[in-house]
């Protein structure tokens, strides 16, 4: 399933390449002129030709199925040399405490936190967008965090991370002074 995704995928992103390359060299060829009349003259023509296409395709239909597959191989070569270089690094992914401190602080004073809380909130704040629960699920796993299958908050049971398996919580930041005076003497 995951190969047919990806190759959607490419496809998907080779058509988009495409359809925004074709759409700025008529753009550029329309703008290229100086003269109102001349531009006049070339959206004309485009859309004649946009007509034409369309007529050709209503007489023969036969003829998609010439034009689809050579249509798909093109956006699938464009896709394929518009795929980054391999020397280029991946986002960095987040240190060990950063993770920790996150899963604190949406824990409060809850028993654990289920792991689509978490990716909601990295979602929500523009983390990792492209992530799913698994791929969270196996990044805490390789961080040594511990995953329990079965967390059950709210009265709903799914995979979550238990505020035993963090150990102690992190020394809370940027705390006030109280403003009484102890009276532990």
């Amino acid at each position: 399933m995951k190969r047919a995704r990806a190759a959607a995928d490419r496809l998907w992103r080779g058509g988009a390449l495409l359809a925004t390359r074709y759409t700025a060299g008529m753009s550029g060829w329309v703008c290229a002129t100086d003269r109102a009349l001349g531009r006049t003259v070339r959206v004309v023509l485009l859309l004649l030709a946009g007509l034409l296409a369309w007529r050709l395709v209503r007489m023969f239909p036969l003829l998609l199925w010439a034009l689809v597959p050579r249509l798909c191989w093109v956006a699938w070569r464009a896709a394929r040399a518009s795929t980054p270089e391999p020397d280029e690094e991946p986002p960095a992914a987040p240190r060990v405490d950063a993770i920790r401190a996150l899963l604190w602080q949406l824990i409060g004073d809850a028993p654990g936190v289920h792991l689509n809380t978490v990716l909601a909130h990295l979602h929500k704040h523009g983390h990792h967008p492209s992530w799913k629960v698994a791929d969270l699920r196996r990044h805490l796993e390789r961080h040594g965090i511990p995953i329990e299958p079965k967390l059950k908050l709210a009265g709903v049971p799914t995979r979550g991370v238990r505020r035993d398996a963090l150990g102690t919580p992190p020394p809370a930041a940027d705390r006030a002074p109280s403003p009484a005076a102890s009276t532990a003497a």
